[in-house]
């Protein structure tokens, strides 16, 4: 008997073709799809016995394609993504918009990890959102021609710290674990075994279809009482040189994947020339990224930033200039400018963020000469005003 429950998909000219098939002693499905647009070719099989009792375990291959040029994506949580009907309105704005790309947490700010992984190297964590059909998910955005980034929150991880406290920054008064703020610890960037659980987790999304995996958190931490810190793993080696290190490694290990990486920085790492007391310095990242992408929001910026009294009513300005000398930087390191990205602000902070604020910021980044942008709201409510239709070009 014919199964038609696994069949041939065949996507040509933008028309799915479904062809039913059937071999002796098993049943394949082959998934081969190709779309021009987003220049992708997928394959995926998977071998069903023909004992009913002692079925195989399914096989998943993963699809990836190519980096769009420009690219343009929103943030999307691992909430968000692990509830169906809510990654569902956001695709669709992509699909509707000028946008393609989306980039969605894979390990946040809590230390869950998004989804089951079979490795026991990797904690899926506390109780932070999940998807676990986020595979599947990826397979449906490639199919639409949208390109996956998985963002990895590296060295705030409350759940780590709590499992591994060797691996912590420390309180020097309590020779507890140190928090900032909010009540979140930090891994100690020194930490080199925490760099390890970091590759394994990037290698392990690779294989889960994410094409490009972008890194936040890639610092010291910095809302918190630092008279109170203590790095305990790194000795007298600065900051900027120890998270250097961890670029290199970080590279070297997971670059061979053939995983596209990008880095989130600061924005005023592309004015200051200093390490902000954080250790990001922009040289120090361009060798070791595919993409760099600084956080330019303007609501982040200290009052009289450049003479801007009020840097959240110079949204154009603010973004343009970072943009600019960021620019000037990456030219002077001998590095193509078009490795910058910067993070936009699409959330209201300070100030209301609307139509005129987003394409403001968006129109500043391409006066700066860069053609790529994402756009950041924690509440992934975006100003569909701001964004030009499917298709559009800048």
């Amino acid at each position: 008997m014919i199964n038609f429950s696994r069949t041939v998909t065949l996507a040509l000219g933008g028309f799915l073709v479904l062809v039913p098939t059937v071999y002796f002693g098993s049943s394949y499905v082959y998934n081969i799809s190709y779309n021009s647009n987003a220049n992708v070719a997928t394959t995926t099989e998977e071998t069903v016995s023909i004992n009913p009792v002692e079925n195989k375990k399914e096989v998943f291959i993963a699809t990836h394609i190519l980096t769009p040029e420009p690219l343009k994506a929103i943030y999307m949580t691992s909430c968000v993504a692990g509830t169906p009907s809510w990654r569902k309105s956001l695709a669709k704005l992509i699909d509707d918009t000028e946008l393609n790309a989306v980039v969605i947490d894979i390990k946040d700010y809590t230390g869950t990890v998004l989804f089951d992984i079979d490795n026991p190297s990797i904690e899926i964590g506390g109780g932070g959102c999940r998807a676990k059909d986020i595979r599947q998910f990826i397979v449906d955005l490639h199919s639409r021609g949208i390109y996956v980034i998985g963002r990895i929150t590296v060295f705030q991880d409350p759940y780590y710290t709590k499992t591994h406290p060797e691996l912590a920054v420390k309180s020097l008064s309590t020779g507890g674990l140190w928090k900032d703020y909010k009540g979140l610890s930090f891994i100690d960037v020194g930490a080199k075994p925490f760099w390890d659980y970091i590759v394994n987790l990037s290698k392990e999304s690779y294989a889960a279809g994410f094409d490009e995996l972008n890194f936040d958190y890639i610092r010291y931490p910095s809302d918190g009482n630092m008279k109170d810190v203590n790095y305990t793993w790194a000795g007298t080696t600065t900051k900027a040189t120890v998270l250097k290190n961890f670029f290199s490694y970080l590279y070297s290990n997971v670059s061979p994947t053939g995983v596209k990486m990008s880095a989130d920085l600061f924005g005023m790492t592309t004015t200051n020339t200093d390490d902000l007391n954080i250790g990001q310095v922009l040289e120090n990242t361009l060798p070791y990224f595919d993409y760099v992408s600084p956080m330019v929001y303007p609501s982040h910026y200290p009052p009289h930033f450049n003479g801007w009294v009020n840097p959240n009513q110079h949204v154009y300005d603010v973004v343009n200039f970072s943009m600019t000398r960021a620019v000037e930087r990456a030219k002077a390191a001998s590095t193509t400018p078009l490795k910058l990205r910067p993070w936009l602000q699409d959330f209201d902070y300070g100030g209301n963020y609307g139509e005129a604020e987003v394409r403001a910021q968006i129109k500043a980044t391409y006066d700066a000469g860069l053609t790529s942008w994402m756009l950041w709201d924690p509440s992934n409510k975006y100003t569909l005003s701001a964004l030009g239709l499917a298709g559009a070009t800048q």
